[in-house]
């Protein structure tokens, strides 16, 4: 008992001391991270414009429309350059463009759960209102390089029709008539070939033909007219001492419109997969005929000879490439390979019917898909070709003027198509997902934009001295941008 008399003692003496005890932690610190001012080295950015296409006016989700504009790279910069940068902004959230009441250009994507879907809504932004400027941002989707110094291209561009300064203006006489002290000039090249792309190469590469107002709209555009309009560009610019950013060209091949849909998109059981061979047994064997006439060899006729089975089957395409055998009435058919690249847009056709009275009209089975829905490897060369002139064109330019400074963009789509890091996100050019291209597969979403607003930070850094990389607060934050803009912003 006494034992037990003594631990009650000590464990009251035990409870008693203790209360002196002090069992609170020290606060740790927090790291305090010290400030970096920003030095811009001498840059002017008092007058600061950007010249350039759908990519300078900040074009999301198919469509110009207010919020997207607000988070266009050219104003992502100005907020870091800390100056006014005025826009030609829309009227809305819905976008697209209205004549007399009537939809003239289309809403922008939403994503509806299953895919990209347009707003059910009318556009409040009237084509033909002209706004006041002048104004900072001179992005006008859809120009090419050499409709940049064309008078009067109001006309030809509703975009630029609604900031140009008069009906005969041009947008580098408004851009030059600012006196820019800094500018970029972005994507000049970009439309060149994207027009020819989205068109599934059915316009003409024009190489070697140095009249630019004889091209179609979908047409390639010479290099040497490249050439001549960009370094003519860059020289006005420059003249009066202005610095600068331009940026390359990217392989738009590697953007999603090019990249979501498979060559194999038609499942097939075998029973119909023996029906469709059935329907195609007379043309292939037209071409084993024409191998006979020595019109085509072997591995032409194993090329378009079209034979399905259980499982994916890929699409049957057009192929003007192919030899014409149309003397003996057998069309340029074969099937796609993973070498070919169909349009985002070809989605909403295959597998529907071209005849609703006839069960055997599918599109890319029994009716073969257009040169407008697919990008042959040839095409994609054409493509490629053009695009590597123009930017041999953009690195001499900016090699041999002190005033430029390049970006590298076609690397960046490059990194992107395996994921690029920005901040804590992983960018890829996958549709929807990546986070980098927004829903028509061409543009960027506004996270996109500041990533490349962050990148030309980095070249000018790189070549005017300047540390917008390191200051505080000297970039866009990734997570202070979106990569899908809600149905209900209107």
């Amino acid at each position: 008992m006494k034992n037990y008399k003594y631990l009650g003692l000590f464990l009251l003496t035990l409870g008693l001391t203790s209360c002196d005890v002090n069992n609170e932690l020290d606060a740790i610190p927090e790291e305090v991270v010290a400030e970096v001012q920003l030095n811009a080295n001498g840059l002017d950015f008092s007058k600061f414009v950007s010249i350039g296409a759908s990519f300078t006016a900040g074009y999301t989700d198919g469509a110009m429309f207010k919020a997207a504009q607000e988070n266009s790279f050219p104003n992502i910069l100005a907020s870091k350059f800390g100056t006014e940068f005025i826009q030609p902004l829309m009227n809305d959230n819905i976008g697209g463009l209205v004549y007399g009441g009537t939809a003239v250009q289309p809403t922008r994507f939403y994503f509806d759960g299953a895919g990209p879907a347009r707003l059910d809504a009318l556009p409040t932004t009237e084509l033909t209102t002209v706004l006041s400027g002048p104004f900072n941002n001179f992005g006008a989707p859809g120009a090419k390089s050499f409709h940049l110094g064309v008078a009067g291209y109001g006309q030809l561009n509703p975009y630029f029709g609604r900031m140009a300064s008069s009906p005969t203006a041009s947008v580098m006489g408004d851009v030059l008539a600012q006196s820019p002290t800094f500018f970029t000039l972005s994507e000049i090249g970009g439309n060149d070939v994207l027009g020819y792309a989205l068109s599934g190469g059915s316009g003409v590469d024009q190489t070697g033909n140095f009249d630019p107002t004889s091209y179609g709209v979908s047409d390639i555009t010479d290099p040497n007219v490249f050439a001549s309009v960009f370094s003519g560009m860059v020289t006005a610019l420059t003249a009066n001492g202005a610095k600068g950013v331009v940026a390359n060209v990217p392989y738009i091949t590697d953007l999603a419109n090019f990249t979501t849909v498979p060559y194999n998109p038609i499942p097939l059981d075998a029973g119909t997969a023996t029906a469709v061979n059935t329907g195609y047994a007379q043309y292939n064997g037209g071409l084993l005929v024409a191998q006979s006439y020595s019109m085509i060899d072997a591995a032409e006729v194993a090329k378009r000879t079209i034979t399905f089975a259980a499982g994916q089957n890929a699409v049957v395409i057009v192929d003007e490439d192919l030899t014409d055998l149309s003397a003996l009435g057998i069309p340029s058919y074969r099937q796609a390979t993973a070498d070919d690249l169909l349009l985002l847009a070809s989605s909403a056709i295959i597998g529907t019917l071209a005849d609703p009275s006839n069960a055997a009209s599918v599109y890319g089975v029994g009716v073969a898909l257009g040169d407008e829905w697919v990008l042959t490897p040839q095409e994609q060369t054409n493509i490629k070709t053009a695009t590597d002139a123009y930017n041999t064109t953009i690195a001499a330019v900016a090699s041999s003027n002190s005033n430029i400074a390049m970006v590298d963009f076609k690397g960046v789509l490059s990194e992107a198509s395996t994921g690029i890091a920005f901040d804590g996100y992983t960018l890829t050019t996958s549709l929807v997902t990546g986070g980098l291209v927004s829903l028509d597969g061409v543009h960027l979403t506004a996270r996109g934009y500041a990533l490349m607003a962050n990148k030309i930070l980095a070249s000018m850094d790189a070549e005017f001295g300047s540390n917008f990389t390191t200051a505080t607060d000297g970039l866009a934050k990734a997570g202070d941008y979106p990569t899908n803009y809600s149905p209900l912003l209107r």
